[in-house]
């Protein structure tokens, strides 16, 4: 009897000692709370998410943040999640948007740069432009492109005559005429938080 009951202590001691899995850079579980920086760039190349107080790159994308608006730096709490099973266009690990801890609006006025074309896997180069009427947009009903002169105007207007063709050509399969296009921009201080101003673009055919 005394034997039988010290086989199931030690099993149960085991189990208890056991540790969770840990995942990503981070060394997270699955499940964990943490607390994360998001920058004010939207979109932007430089728009990477932190993980605090460290203040390193968090390794996963944030889901479920919708309320986010450009050019206002936040600090949220996330949990975070791990997916053996991920969908093929999905990630394995991913934060999960909780609550806002802090927001605080940018008051500099540094440029940074934006990719106008992104390739999807599947899919293919896209042209992340739109419009409504004679205004751009980055990404539509949310987040404008103003411009800074009429040549950065007859560009966009290039760049979005190019986009209403592959559109057009749907689902025949068109590239972009170029490999990329990068926008040097900064907040426009006349429609703050809901445009960004283009100062140059960079075309590599």
């Amino acid at each position: 009897m005394m034997k039988n009951l010290l086989v199931l202590f030690i099993a149960v001691t085991l189990l208890s000692c056991k540790k969770e899995p840990l995942y990503g850079p981070l060394n997270l579980k699955n499940g964990q709370e943490v607390e994360l920086l998001i920058n004010a760039n939207y979109g932007a190349e430089n728009d990477i998410l932190l993980k605090m107080p460290e203040n390193v790159s968090a390794g996963a994308p944030l889901s479920n943040f919708e309320e986010r608006e450009p050019g206002y730096i936040y600090r949220v709490k996330a949990k975070f999640h791990n997916n053996d099973n991920p969908p093929a266009d999905g990630s394995s690990q991913e934060f999960e948007f909780v609550k806002v801890l802090s927001k605080a609006q940018y008051k500099g006025n540094e440029s940074f740069k934006i990719q106008i074309i992104t390739s999807y896997v599947p899919g293919g180069p896209v042209i992340r432009m739109g419009r409504k009427g004679s205004d751009y947009f980055f990404i539509p009903e949310k987040l404008q492109f103003t411009f800074a002169n009429t040549t950065i105007q007859s560009q966009l207007e290039e760049i979005m005559q190019n986009a209403d063709e592959i559109r057009a050509s749907w689902p025949k399969i068109t590239q972009p005429k170029w490999k990329s296009i990068t926008a040097t921009v900064i907040h426009d201080p006349n429609k703050f938080g809901k445009a960004y101003l283009v100062q140059k673009l960079d075309f590599v055919q």
